[in-house]
């Protein structure tokens, strides 16, 4: 009954971390809303406006979502999967059609 009632730990909040894109660390900040296995919200990152989190779902300690942005003047969807473990989310972001990049592990802003 515990572990259950851990991986059910609502994740609405702030969260932040850093994807490593090429040699570019690029900031990002999530402001994310849970309401069951439902997930919506924003990522925040230094060159544009907030983007909306597409399709979020959270299933017991996974996550996942896309969002739409333009990269080199073309626009992309970007597919987050997460795992959740506590006030760490390591997230894998890749590209539809293009490159993925290293987890990038998101920490609960204080």
């Amino acid at each position: 009954m515990f572990a259950g009632a851990l991986l059910a730990a609502d994740i609405s909040g702030a969260w932040s971390g850093t994807l490593q894109a090429g040699d570019n660390p690029v900031p990002l900040s999530f402001a994310l809303k849970q309401n069951g296995e439902k997930l919506t919200g924003t990522v925040t990152h230094p060159d544009g406006p907030p983007l909306s989190l597409n399709e979020g779902k959270v299933q017991g300690d996974k996550l996942s979502f896309f969002v739409t942005a333009e990269m080199n003047g073309t626009p992309t969807k970007f597919i987050g999967n997460g795992v959740i473990k506590g006030e760490e989310i390591t997230l894998t972001i890749k590209t539809d059609g293009g490159p993925d990049f290293p987890p990038t592990v998101l920490k609960r802003a204080k």
